[in-house]
């Protein structure tokens, strides 16, 4: 046999799967063949130290000591995965935001210049030099009316609200309103109006 073949029967030898014709082979080409003599003694005691190995034991108390040396994982809290957990949350967060600022963009924008919106304006009366509108008496508007940096005098009927932003609102005695009196003169009762407006709206 050549020693390839005799490198396998050394290993099938050494998982005691070999028959005794073969095993009587392997010790007659071994006493002839030094290294195969050689191969077959390492492989016998490299198998003889891992068996040694199997009856070493830990010291009493290993196990629980690596445990308390392992350094503790920190927790780590990530925004994304607040995100992910959140998500109509977020939704929410986000447009109110972006609300709030165009809210205040328009704000700001609007600073200082008069303006007003109604529906059948013409039936106003619009004073540009004192930024005044002004319902006749007599006269039935139907909606809202809303004065920006301007005064809204009300003589006639408004069914809706009147709202006077940066200004106010004055009532003859003749006046009916059925909604609503707003004046609105800071920012936030301008987000707070506009934020109820939009719900409004969208409901």
């Amino acid at each position: 046999m050549t020693c390839k073949e005799i490198s396998h029967l050394i290993h099938r030898y050494l998982d005691q799967e070999a028959s005794r014709e073969e095993e009587a082979v392997l010790r007659s080409h071994i006493a002839d063949c030094t290294a195969c003599k050689q191969h077959f003694y390492e492989l016998k005691k490299s198998i003889a130290f891992v068996q040694s190995l199997s009856h070493t034991k830990a010291p009493l108390g290993f196990t629980n000591s690596v445990m308390l040396n392992i350094p503790k994982e920190k927790r780590r809290v990530s925004w994304q995965s607040g995100l992910k957990r959140h998500p109509f949350l977020v939704a929410a967060s986000l447009f109110v935001v972006l609300m709030a600022g165009s809210i205040m963009s328009t704000w700001s924008q609007g600073q200082g210049r008069f303006e007003f919106s109604a529906p059948h304006s013409q039936q106003l009366k619009v004073d540009e030099a004192k930024h005044t509108v002004i319902v006749p008496a007599g006269q039935t508007i139907e909606g809202d009316i809303v004065v920006r940096n301007g005064n809204i005098e009300v003589d006639g009927e408004v069914k809706g609200n009147v709202v006077a932003i940066d200004g106010e609102v004055y009532m003859a005695s003749t006046a009916h309103i059925s909604g609503d009196i707003q004046e609105i003169n800071k920012a936030l009762e301008w987000i707070w109006y506009n934020t109820k407006r939009i719900v409004s709206y969208l409901m």
